[in-house]
This record gives structure tokens, sequence and C-alpha cells, in this order.
């Protein structure tokens, strides 16, 4: 997915995942900021996921 689609996306997006992974907090979201490297490094903090799964989590926020 393109970089630019993301961040302009990013509000909404960033909501669904706070929705959809409730140990995100706003301070995750925030440094994440549209960051696919950074949201799969939280999701493996986080939830123990791998990073393939984690990209297809964000990817699946955006549609």
């Amino acid at each position: 997915m393109n970089n630019d689609i993301i961040e302009g996306k990013w509000k909404q997006v960033s909501g669904t995942l706070k929705a959809n992974w409730g140990k995100l907090t706003d301070d995750d979201l925030q440094e994440i900021d549209s960051n696919l490297e950074k949201f799969q490094g939280k999701m493996q903090e986080k939830y123990g996921m791998a990073e393939d799964e984690a990209k297809k989590e964000f990817e699946k926020s955006y549609y």
C-alpha cells in the first residue's frame, strides 16, 4: 500500500486500529503515525504477532 494513502487516512485508521486492538494506546498510535514497521513492532510487543500477520492486520484497517 502506498505510504501517501496511509498518511492521508491515518486519523480514520488509527481509530479503527484502537477499536480492534485495545492494547494499543493513544501514545502507541501517535508513535506509529502511519508507519507499517512501527505498527508491526508494537503488535509483536503487545500481542506476540508475527510481522506478516501484523502487516495483514494493518492493511485490513484501510479497506
